[in-house]
């Protein structure tokens, strides 16, 4: 079925795919790709080098600036602006402007303002009248005015119980484990001990501690190989999204006798760390930044592969 374009509009590109809908006062240029089956409300604005993947909707009053990416099945709510005011002084446009990306399945709701360079992750949620400054994770929930993290959209909530066996419960993530530390407590004080090859899964080569984190920063965002880590919160408390490409779940960890085992294969994020939160981790290797996945897709195909 060909495009269903209403007569008063400026359409210069021909590169519109089937059955894709736009309505009255919509400009969009002569270097702009559209999907099939994708809606473009009225009053739009979509500049040159632009690419629409296939069943988007783009609501009234969005403006879309050059060198935009729009994966899949994404909705950009009314009034979105995707600024490009970085990629050259006012009244100049330079050969190629920065690209910015919106993944696959992802939702930006109606007023937000995304700052060019950017990718918005596969399923992220951008709420209404937020203003992205940074890259935002794959299904993550961010709002604000610089938007910040506030959950994941995808993530399980798991809740710790207050008491439990040496091995808790498994989580539903394939390759993460919580254990319960022994924990003596008596007059003079706590302690919580764990012996390698015993409560501790394996013997580490590596001590690192993460603290003084602002409360709207995001850590991790990787997985391993090959290493293992076993990550204690010792102080205070910290959210952590776990992940195996199929699954994910949120927990907390806010107690220095509750440890995670993360084995190779493993995603993980932490965010929302209270003021006085000190992350320990235990590696099973040596630094070797060849051993990271730093990119959600790249860890989507090797764990594919």
């Amino acid at each position: 079925m060909n495009p269903i374009i209403h007569n008063n509009t400026e359409i210069l590109t021909k590169s519109i795919g089937a059955n894709t809908r736009i309505s009255e006062f919509c400009v969009v240029l002569e270097k702009v790709v559209i999907g099939t089956d994708c809606n473009v409300c009225s009053h739009c604005s979509i500049a040159n080098d632009v690419i629409v993947g296939d069943r988007v909707t783009i609501d009234c009053g969005a403006r879309l600036s050059e060198g935009l990416r729009i994966e899949n099945d994404v909705y950009i709510g009314s009034n979105v602006t995707f600024t490009d005011h970085k990629a050259g002084q006012l009244g100049q446009s330079p050969e190629t402007f920065v690209e910015t990306v919106v993944k696959v399945s992802a939702s930006i709701g109606a007023n937000a303002t995304i700052f060019p360079g950017l990718t918005i992750g596969a399923g992220a949620i951008v709420g209404a009248g937020s203003v992205v400054t940074q890259d935002v994770p794959a299904g993550a929930i961010v709002i604000g005015n610089p938007a910040q993290i506030t959950g994941y959209s995808n993530a399980e909530e798991y809740h710790v119980p207050e008491f439990g066996s040496p091995l808790l419960e498994a989580l539903s993530v394939q390759g993460a484990n919580l254990h319960d530390l022994q924990h003596v407590p008596d007059l003079r004080g706590s302690l919580c001990v764990a012996e390698f090859g015993q409560q501790l899964p394996f013997e580490s080569n590596r001590l690192f501690f993460v603290y003084d984190v602002p409360s709207a920063k995001v850590r991790g965002e990787h997985a391993h190989k090959q290493c293992h880590q076993f990550i204690i919160c010792i102080r205070g408390s910290v959210h952590v999204i776990i992940d195996d490409g199929e699954r994910q779940q949120e927990l907390i960890l806010d107690r220095p006798n509750l440890g995670l085992h993360l084995e190779p294969g493993v995603w993980a994020v932490q965010y929302q760390y209270s003021n006085d939160a000190i992350l320990a981790v235990l590696a099973s290797h040596s630094y070797d930044e060849g051993d990271y996945i730093r990119d959600y897709d790249e860890f989507l195909r090797w764990k594919k592969s």
